[in-house]
């Protein structure tokens, strides 16, 4: 089979991805977290709809959550075997129309696994009443998708099935063998996801294998994303005392002081943390108030306790415990002129390392990407938190890279349908070896 035509068949796969976003996105897949039962009933429909298509080498890997649906995160893994022999530098392993061998720059031994990792859980939907549709049932309209999960990270997911199906249903060995990653629980963290699978599976990678997350990007498909701000997630709990609204003075308002404490933190924390690095958009750190409790339940009382987070997205250059260090000097200093107290607890702490710009895993998505839509790559580097973050700090070099519209997280998420078969394409290009 020539190259064309396992583009061709990929092309024609379309219909296919939008009935498995059809099945993806009518299991609400959130973590307990954010008040869902987890993964379970989605991975179960996932795993019917891969036997289906003939991509039956299926393991899963289920971290234990007593949270959870059957007291299980699901982390499902699909294996494409690839061939022995060594692929010759420069092949793509594919005879073009005419029969002759496809060269690139890029190359490689295969020596390793090509592993494209997306995650099953999605993000809650946030205000109803902003959805044109309903967000658990999938609605097509001028070309997309509409639906909660349909871009982050469903698009990435089909298109990763997409790929590997055209090698599967036409009978063609991929060079290196193929490894789809389908994991639980990246949006809060990963604990029982990429986290759990180093920590109790690590049998499974290799410093060899190349790994490519589908999880931002770009409307052309131009940018691979070779590094991620540090990620550091806070929320404090100011305590002072109840009281009537109208006798603020026998109280102390725990509201009050939290809103002054926001906004220390906002300020001092920018201009302490102030360097710029233009691999990055933003190009400087970013600390944002976010999510708040409800606190009392009537609007005379005023608050004893009060509770809010912060996200913050830090530059590589700088250490999570260098921030955490200003946190405690900015707390200590609301304490002090309001008499509250203030704890805090960190959600999330990840400290993120950088792929090389010249790593091979970099070198062969660009030449793929060149390959299928005539672009020229470019590496950049992102605010939001992937699973990169994790392998990237054990060693292991990764690629996060799609065409996206990015409407993760906000209301009317859609993916552009003819992204999916897009990046199935370049993926199919990389799973042919470079």
């Amino acid at each position: 089979m020539n190259k064309s035509d396992l583009l061709q068949f990929i092309e024609k796969s379309a219909d296919e991805c939008v009935a498995l976003q059809k099945l993806l996105t009518s299991h609400k897949a959130l973590a307990p977290e954010n008040g869902g039962d987890g993964e379970w009933e989605k991975c179960s429909g996932l795993e019917e709809f891969l036997r289906a298509h003939g991509i039956t080498n299926l393991e899963r890997f289920d971290a234990p959550d007593s949270r959870a649906l059957h007291g299980r995160r699901p982390n499902l893994i699909a294996t494409i075997p690839g061939k022995k022999k060594p692929v010759a530098a420069g092949s793509l392993g594919l005879a073009n129309d005419s029969g002759a061998s496809t060269d690139s720059s890029a190359s490689s031994d295969n020596s390793g696994s090509i592993w494209v990792i997306a995650h099953m859980d999605v993000v809650p939907v946030g205000n109803h009443a902003d959805w044109k549709t309903d967000p658990w049932t999938v609605v097509e309209k001028d070309g997309k998708l509409f639906g909660r999960g349909v871009e982050d990270n469903q698009q990435g997911l089909c298109s990763a099935f997409a790929a590997a199906w055209a090698f599967v249903a036409n009978g063609v060995q991929p060079e290196r063998t193929i490894k789809l990653l389908f994991a639980a629980d990246e949006e809060v963290g990963s604990k029982y996801g990429m986290i759990w699978l180093l920590q109790n599976h690590a049998e499974l990678f290799s410093k060899n294998d190349f790994f490519v997350i589908p999880d931002g990007g770009d409307p052309l498909g131009q940018t691979i994303e070779v590094a991620e701000k540090n990620v550091l997630w806070v929320q404090f709990t100011v305590s002072g005392k109840q009281c009537h609204g109208s006798r603020p003075d026998e109280g102390l308002n725990a509201c009050l002081a939290a809103n002054r404490l926001s906004v220390a933190l906002y300020e001092g924390l920018h201009k302490k943390f102030d360097a710029r690095d233009d691999l990055f958009e933003p190009a400087t750190c970013t600390f944002e108030p976010t999510k708040r409790d409800a606190n009392v339940a009537g609007v005379n009382i005023i608050p004893g306790s009060d509770v809010f987070c912060f996200d913050c997205r830090v530059l590589p250059r700088y250490k999570n415990e260098e921030v955490l260090e200003e946190i405690k000097k900015i707390v200590a200093k609301e304490e002090e002129v309001s008499g509250a107290k203030v704890s805090f607890e960190l959600l999330q702490n990840a400290q993120s390392k950088a792929t090389d710009k010249n790593a091979p895993v970099v070198k062969a998505l660009a030449a793929a990407i060149k390959e299928a839509h005539g672009i020229e790559a470019k590496t950049i580097g992102i605010g939001g938190g992937t699973v990169a973050a994790e392998l990237r700090n054990l060693g292991y070099d990764c690629v996060v890279w799609s065409s996206l519209d990015e409407t993760a997280h906000m209301p009317n998420e859609y993916c552009v349908i003819s992204n999916m078969t897009r990046d199935a394409k370049t993926l199919a290009l990389m799973f042919s070896g470079f």
